[in-house]
């Protein structure tokens, strides 16, 4: 199987996109996490169905109204151009924003999930012994939580890396700037060159059954259940 520079390049810019977003989304989701995981607030609900929104919502519906905020009429567009970032739809940066929001609930429930699995216990016994909040963080929740970071980083990538409608709204087709794997066999299949759709094709049918695999085999190590909170 022969990939042409134009798919290496597809490629290249998807596994970037997919880590950056996936480091992004791992630093920002864990105190959200951590906060829908302990909190009584009232707020619990609307801000739990607010972060699982892109569950349920159409890719194009939330890459319009990215579009519009990013764009420079948008609250984020006059901000980034107060900024001197310039605007970022259609560019790689415009990309990563709309995975983070895209694929935030696929990283923050794991979290939540394994953070909700610890027992109280175990944070009072540390407070017991002068443990400060953030003692009791990094040294008792994040260990313990370890397989949901690892069942959400993997969800996070892979589900970064299969998007599709978001990124077309947001990023266009710019070769080697926005052109995604996904885009990239929409763009054979548009102009009739099936045998090179069925290269990346086949290639993300594969990726998509060993990021699949890894997650079922975490599950089992740990005896755990991915679950989701919508």
């Amino acid at each position: 199987m022969t990939l042409t520079e134009a798919d290496w390049l597809a490629i290249d810019l998807t596994l970037r996109l997919a880590s950056i977003s996936t480091l992004i989304l791992l630093l920002i989701c864990t105190p959200i996490a951590w906060w829908l995981a302990r909190t009584r607030s009232w707020l619990k609900g609307p801000i739990s169905a607010l972060v699982a929104l892109p569950l349920v919502l159409p890719p194009t519906v939330l890459g319009f109204y990215l579009l519009l905020s990013l764009g420079p009429n948008g609250f984020i567009g006059q901000l980034t151009q107060q900024l001197g970032l310039g605007t970022l739809p259609f560019t790689f940066w415009g990309l990563v924003v709309a995975s983070v929001f895209y694929s935030m609930p696929f990283v923050v429930q794991p979290i939540r999930g394994a953070m909700e699995a610890i027992s109280e216990r175990h944070l009072e016994a540390a407070a017991t012994l002068r443990a400060g909040p953030w003692d009791r963080f990094f040294s008792i929740v994040l260990p313990l939580a370890k397989s949901g970071f690892i069942t959400a980083a993997i969800m996070g990538f892979a589900h970064t890396v299969g998007e599709f409608g978001v990124v077309l709204m947001i990023g266009g087709n710019i070769p080697g700037e926005t052109r995604v794997v996904s885009v990239q066999i929409y763009d054979y299949v548009e102009g009739l060159e099936y045998a090179s759709a069925h290269k990346l094709a086949g290639l993300m049918v594969l990726f998509s059954f060993v990021t699949l695999l890894a997650l079922y085999g975490l599950q089992r190590k740990n005896g755990s259940v991915t679950r989701f909170h919508i």
